[in-house]
Order: structure tokens, then sequence, then C-alpha cells
């Protein structure tokens, strides 16, 4: 099967092979609905059923779960879009909205897992001030960090309501994923600041606070349990299999095709080249939504041990410890 497109008026328009992905995205955004919804679902019910003893973790994590779930949900229209060939008969507003819904909660999961990573690493690293933090700032400061967090994704993806949209090819109704072929100049830039503030900015923290942690448990003074260590070695594991596996190709080769498809006079053949490679990488995004839970049964255990009060005293040996 193949699809014309040109990202430009300028640019000569293309035919391309990529039948490849009516197999490969339905497949996957399948799986990752059949298994991702009812995960993170059950790690809400989970959270919720405990609300009384919420912690800031189970806080973030409750967000995290949200947004996987929600972005789980805009999967089945794409698999019925993608199995029937590219075809959009859901209208305009609907083709927004999943749009929308698909990248505000892809990056929401990036930032809610950020700030799980600081939390981790602040009770890691620097003990006493993780310990002041829970104790002062508390289950509210929590709160208002995650609505913070949903005001500053939404912000950043707004711009895609007026981007996406329908449009005609081959006499079939499309939905496009990033803008129409004539808005790509002006997709660019907002594409770019996009990756940059919704993924890069966020996985250099993440990077910085692993490289620390990392540095802390393997050192022979650290002052936590082996069992406490291996728990938190897991955790940078699976944090660091969500990087690498589905946030990360997809946002370099989602750059990557942005800036080809912008260069007028540009061979097909490399155009070609890089929208199956960014096409390959599209539905490995949404693989988070399944690895994120296991992050929670992993980050509970920890919670149990820290939510106990612990002496100050024992939290100062700890951190001077840690300094020396």
């Amino acid at each position: 099967m193949h699809n014309f497109d040109g990202m430009s008026p300028q640019l000569t328009p293309c035919t391309y092979s990529e039948g490849f992905k009516f197999y490969l995205l339905p497949a996957i955004y399948g799986a990752v609905f059949l298994f991702g919804a009812p995960l993170n679902a059950s790690v809400i019910l989970h959270i919720w059923r405990s609300r009384l003893a919420l912690t800031r973790s189970s806080i973030y994590m409750l967000n995290l779960a949200t947004a996987d779930l929600l972005y789980t949900c805009s999967l089945p229209l794409l698999v019925l879009y993608h199995s029937r060939h590219d075809y959009w008969p859901f209208g305009n507003a609907t083709c927004k909205l999943v749009r929308f819904q698909f990248y505000s909660n892809l990056h929401g999961s990036i930032f809610f897992l950020t700030v799980v990573s600081v939390e981790r690493c602040l009770g890691v690293c620097w003990p006493l001030a993780s310990w002041r933090l829970r104790h002062c700032v508390g289950v509210r400061g929590a709160w208002i960090v995650s609505l913070a967090i949903w005001a500053t994704v939404l912000a950043l993806c707004f711009p895609t309501l007026s981007f996406a949209s329908t449009g005609i090819q081959r006499n079939r109704t499309v939905c496009y994923d990033l803008s129409k072929p004539g808005q790509a100049a002006q997709y660019l830039p907002y594409g770019i600041a996009l990756t940059a503030l919704g993924f890069m900015a966020p996985f250099m923290v993440i990077i910085t606070c692993y490289c620390r942690m990392a540095h802390v448990l393997c050192r022979n003074g650290f002052s936590a349990g082996l069992g406490k260590r291996r728990q938190a070695l897991r955790m940078i594991a699976v944090v660091a299999a969500v990087f690498a596996v589905s946030f990360l190709p997809f946002h370099l080769t989602k750059t990557a095709y942005q800036l080809v498809y912008s260069m007028p006079g540009l061979a097909c053949k490399v155009r070609n080249l890089y929208a199956i490679i960014y096409k390959s990488t599209r539905p490995f995004a949404s693989l988070n939504s399944i690895i994120d839970p296991f992050l929670f049964f992993y980050t509970q255990t920890a919670d149990r041990r820290t939510n106990r009060l612990t002496p100050p005293k024992l939290l100062i040996t700890s951190e001077v410890k840690m300094m020396t």
C-alpha cells in the first residue's frame, strides 16, 4: 500500500511505501490498550482504596497511572484508523481530540516519571532533606505539584488542537498526526519546542538524578540495607527501560522526520526512509503505559518503609555517611 504525502506546497509530492504500518500500528496499539488499560486501572483502584494513607509518591503514581490510562483510551480509534488503511470516518473534531489526548498524556507520563525520579533521588541521596520535605510540605504539596504538571502539559500540547486536522489523500479522509502538509513550516518550531521542553528537559533531569543515585548506591558506605538498594536499582532499571525503548527513539525520529520534511527539493527516497523509521518507532512510544504500572509495585514497598517516622538522628547519621 502506498501513501501520498507532501509536507509543504514547495515540496515535490512523493508516494511512500508504508504498508507495514497498517499491521504494525494496530497490533501494538491494540496490545497496549488490552494490557495497559487494566494495569493502570488496577493501580488507580489500589491507590484509591488506600486513599486515607496517601503519600507524596503515591499521589505522583496516581497521576502517572491516570495519564497512562487516558493515553490508552486514545488508542482504539487509532487501531481502527490504521487497520482501515488510514481511513478516518470520525470527523475533524474527533481527530483533533484524539491527537491532543495522545500527545498530552504521553508528555504527562514523562513529567510524572520525572517527578517520581526526583522524589526517589532525594530519598536515596539526601534522606534528611527528603524527610523534612515529606513532613513540612506533605501530601498537599504533592497535589499542587501534580496540578502544576497538568497545567504545563496542557499548555505545551494545546497547539496540537490547531495543527491536527483531517484532510484528503488519494480520495480518502485521513487524520494528520502532526499537521497538514501545507502547515509543515509553521509546525516545525512548535514541534522542536515540544520535544525540547516536553522530553529533553525532563530526560536530562532524570539522567542527572540516576547518575547521582547510582553513585550513592554503588558506594560501600551507603547506609541503606541490601534490600532497599536492590529496590532502588530496580526502579532505575524500569525507568531507564521506559526511556530507552519508548520515549527516546520516538522523539529522536520524530524530530528528524520534521526536519527532513521541511527541506524543499529533498529526494523522495530520503523522505521515504525517514517516514519508515519514524512510523516504525511511533507505536513503541505507547509501551510505557504497560511498563509504568510495574514501577508502582516496585515503589510501594519503599513507601511503606519510608512512611514510618524515621528518627531525625538516624537520617542525619545516614547523610553524614554519604558525604564522607
